[in-house]
């Protein structure tokens, strides 16, 4: 599973021009599934990405997370993470989970986060996606296991 995250001040997904996810200060999280990934690892990324001490506490000092700032957390699917890239021109999927199966498994790391205290948004699972941020900082971490 791979993740970018991003600090934000807010982000919002579209679909169609309609918005379907909105969150203010907090975490975008694009979130990539891999053939391999298990429960055991959304469970793993979920608690890292809530816990993560990447806000800025009265001294200016990366020292919060997304929880102590109760901040909000946009989560959109992104099977374009998977991509290999090291053979020709033309990425390669063959290591994206199946779509079923990822789907599932991205609900599953929703959930996870929602039972650490976050306030989640979604975008639209296998969708054509506009995603619009502010990236607060720029901070920008790419997680994966």
């Amino acid at each position: 599973m791979k993740i970018v995250l991003q600090r934000v001040k807010s982000a919002s997904v579209r679909v169609d021009d309609n918005i379907v996810g909105k969150i203010g200060r907090g975490l975008l999280l694009l979130l990539g599934a891999q053939e391999s990934d298990t429960e055991k690892q959304a469970l793993y990324l979920a608690e890292k990405c809530a816990g993560l001490r990447i806000f800025e506490d009265q001294a200016g000092k990366m020292n919060l997370s997304v929880k102590d700032v109760s901040g909000e957390a946009l989560v959109v699917s992104q099977f374009t993470l998977c991509a290999d890239v090291f053979k020709g021109k033309r990425p390669s999927f063959t290591n994206a989970m199946p779509p079923d199966d990822a789907e599932k498994l991205y609900e599953k790391f929703c959930e996870f986060l929602k039972a650490e205290g976050i306030k989640v948004q979604t975008g639209q699972f296998s969708a054509k996606m506009a995603v619009e941020l502010i990236n607060d900082g720029p901070v920008t971490i790419i997680l994966e296991n």
